[in-house]
C-alpha cells in the first residue's frame, strides 16, 4: 500500500513537473521599461490578454522602471532570443542613443522589429495657477520667471523628458525637471501643483481634458490631434517649428527567430482590425497601424535620427 502510495505521488509530481514546463513554454514576456500607469504599461495591458488567445500563449506583462527606460530595454536586449521575451517601447527607445553617452545596448542593432501598433501625438499640460492659456503666454510667463517653476516627467530620458527639454531649448526658457518614473505621476505633480507644467501622451492626457484641475494649452503634433480638435498646435499657439509625437511596438532581442517575429506581427494585425482593440486604442489616443516587420525596420531607422536631432536641440545629455 505504502509502496503503491509512493508510487502515485511520484506520478503525480512527475505530471506536476511536465505541467509546469509546457505552460512554462507557452508565455510570451512582455517588458514595460517604465512604472505602472505609464503610456506604454496601459497599451500592454490593452492588448496582452487578446494577444495571447492570437498566439495560443499566457502574455505576461513585467514592469522594469528605471533610468528613463534603459533598464527594461536593456534586460531585453540580453534576454535569450528564443525566449519570447519583448519590449513594449515608444520614441524613448530611440531617444536613448542620443541622450545617453553609455549605454549597455545599442538602440538600432540589438533588436528585431516585431510589430507596429501605432501612433500617438502629445500634449502641453499646466496647472490652472500659470496665468497662461496658450503656449506663447505660457512661455511668457515662464521667462518672466526664470528657473521659478518645474516641469515633471516620467523620468530622465523619457519622451516625457525629451519633448520638455525640446520645447524648453525652442522656447529659450529656464524651467527646472523633476523626473518621476511613470506618465501618471508626473500629471499628478502638475495636478497638486507642485510641478506647473508636463507634456504627456494623449493616452495618458485624454482623461483629464476636462478636468479643472489641469489645463490642456497645445498639442505637440503638426496637425490638430483628432482626440482634442479645439487644442491648437504647439506651432501655432507660440512656438513655430516645434513638433513631437512617438510611434508604439514591440521590439524582440535581435537575433530572436524570423519565424517567431512573423508570428507577432501577424498577430497584431490582427488585433488591429479587432473592433473592441481598435476602441481601446481609441480611448487612449493612440492611432492603430499595422506595418510589416520591414517598413516598421525602416520607421525606427529614420525616428532614430529624428529624435538625434530633438536630443541635439534639446541640450539634453546623460553621461
Amino acid at each position: 500500500m505504502i509502496q503503491r502510495r509512493d508510487f502515485l505521488a511520484a506520478s503525480l509530481a512527475t505530471a506536476a513537473g511536465s505541467s509546469w514546463a509546457q505552460t512554462s513554454a507557452k508565455l510570451e514576456h512582455i517588458v514595460v521599461p517604465f512604472a505602472a500607469g505609464g503610456v506604454q504599461d496601459l497599451l500592454a495591458r490593452a492588448i496582452s490578454t487578446e494577444l495571447g488567445v492570437a498566439l495560443g500563449q499566457t502574455v505576461l506583462i513585467e514592469n522594469k522602471p528605471g533610468a528613463g527606460g534603459t533598464v527594461g530595454t536593456g534586460f531585453v536586449a540580453k534576454a535569450a532570443p528564443d525566449s519570447g521575451t519583448m519590449v513594449m517601447a515608444a520614441a524613448s527607445h530611440n531617444i536613448a542613443g542620443s541622450l545617453y553617452t553609455k549605454l549597455t545596448y545599442d538602440p538600432q542593432k540589438d533588436f528585431a522589429p516585431m510589430a507596429h501598433i501605432g501612433t500617438a501625438d502629445y500634449v502641453l499640460m499646466i496647472h490652472p495657477d500659470v496665468p497662461a492659456k496658450t503656449a506663447a503666454e505660457y512661455i511668457r510667463y515662464a521667462k518672466a520667471n526664470p528657473g521659478k517653476m518645474n516641469y515633471a516627467t516620467a523620468g530622465v530620458g523619457s519622451a516625457t523628458h525629451l519633448s520638455m527639454a525640446y520645447f524648453n531649448g525652442l522656447a529659450g526658457i529656464n524651467v527646472v525637471h523633476v523626473p518621476l518614473k511613470a506618465t501618471g505621476e508626473a500629471i499628478n505633480e502638475v495636478i497638486s501643483g507642485r510641478a506647473q507644467a508636463v507634456i504627456a501622451a494623449s493616452i495618458g492626457a485624454l482623461a483629464f481634458a476636462k478636468d479643472s484641475r489641469i489645463r490642456i494649452v497645445g498639442v505637440t503634433s503638426t496637425k490638430r490631434s483628432k482626440y482634442l480638435p479645439d487644442v491648437p498646435t504647439i506651432a501655432e499657439s507660440g512656438l513655430p517649428g516645434y513638433q513631437f509625437d512617438s510611434w508604439f511596438g514591440l521590439l524582440g532581442p535581435a537575433a530572436t527567430p524570423v519565424a517567431e517575429i512573423n508570428r507577432v506581427n501577424a498577430a497584431i494585425g490582427k488585433l488591429l482590425k479587432d473592433p473592441v482593440i481598435l476602441e481601446r486604442l481609441d480611448k487612449q489616443g493612440i492611432e492603430p497601424l499595422a506595418m510589416s516587420n520591414a517598413d516598421f525596420a525602416k520607421l525606427l531607422a529614420l525616428d532614430y535620427k529624428r529624435m538625434a536631432e530633438v536630443v541635439r536641440a534639446s541640450g539634453a545629455k546623460i553621461e
